[in-house]
């Protein structure tokens, strides 16, 4: 599997299409008031023994509770680190129960493994990683934005989270925006159907729903320039990293997704077409 690397996280991260609009909306944050209460930081030892990462423990202690983590990543203890570290701690306090936090050093041995995962060997430090309950990064804060970094914005609705964390494991996805009210819900289902069962595309393609009117899904679906009261089925069809492939209206066929895919493609690096052995999608 291709090495996710910081650079390709950083285009995801700041909005899992950030491509496709000109004017990109961060991701949503809950529209439940903020809370004034710090959020409970995870402790030096979150269940993690001797040896073991610090940070891997955390973002499972993060999952397990269904919250964000944001993973303060530096180096040296310097005045800039000490500093960056007051700040994350003021911006997290706005987010109540919502986050945990923890911090690591790139150079522990421990933490070779998410410091490769990430691509933060050359990262700038001090940095923190938005991590979505699913593991789907959907922030990045270093340099300037950690004078006042402002960490509700990486706060992604279910449907955005999942379509970044596909996205960023190097997968296709179709976002189909549906619900009781659109028409042709079952046409527009059928070409993404059957181009998820088709065996070249079948282990590199996600299928996520979302209802269009639902408030939770309302920025996300503003960078794919879906209005939330259409009245008929729409399928996004994406690519890494944030690429929109094609968007439609209605019925779909998998012939013309295939056409589209090909098109969007032959230009340059896409999925399994950049260089004699591809550099786009991978299995799971």
């Amino acid at each position: 599997m291709k090495k996710t690397t910081l650079a390709a996280l950083v285009v995801a991260v700041l909005g899992c299409i950030a491509p496709l609009t000109a004017g990109t909306a961060s991701a949503q944050a809950p529209s439940a008031e903020l809370a004034t209460a710090a959020p409970p930081a995870v402790p030096a030892d979150p269940g993690a023994a001797a040896g073991e990462s610090l940070a891997q423990a955390a973002m499972k202690n993060a999952a397990d509770a269904q919250k964000y983590l944001y993973l303060f990543v530096s180096e040296k203890d310097s005045e800039e680190t000490a500093t960056a570290r007051l700040a994350v701690e003021a911006a997290a306090a706005k987010l109540g129960d919502r986050a945990q936090l923890a911090f690591i050093k790139r150079d522990s041995a421990a933490e070779k493994d998410v410091v490769e995962k990430f691509g933060l060997n050359r990262a700038p430090l001090p940095i923190v990683l938005a991590i979505a309950p699913n593991g789907a990064i959907t922030g990045a804060y270093f340099a300037e934005k950690l004078k006042d970094p402002q960490l509700e914005d990486a706060l992604a609705s279910v449907g955005e989270q999942q379509c970044m964390k596909s996205l960023q494991s190097g997968r296709l996805v179709f976002l189909c925006a549906q619900n009781g009210a659109t028409k042709n819900n079952d046409a527009a289902m059928q070409g993404v159907n059957d181009f998820k069962a088709d065996a070249r595309f079948a282990e590199f393609t996600d299928i996520v729903k979302i209802d269009p009117s639902a408030e939770a899904d309302k920025a996300f679906l503003a960078k794919l320039q879906i209005d939330p009261t259409v009245t008929e089925a729409i399928t996004a069809f994406l690519a890494p990293p944030g690429a929109l492939v094609s968007k439609v209206s209605g019925a779909t066929s998998k012939d013309a997704l295939v056409a589209a895919l090909t098109a969007a493609t032959s230009g340059g690096c896409g999925p399994g077409a950049c260089g004699p052995k591809g550099c786009g999608p991978v299995k799971k």
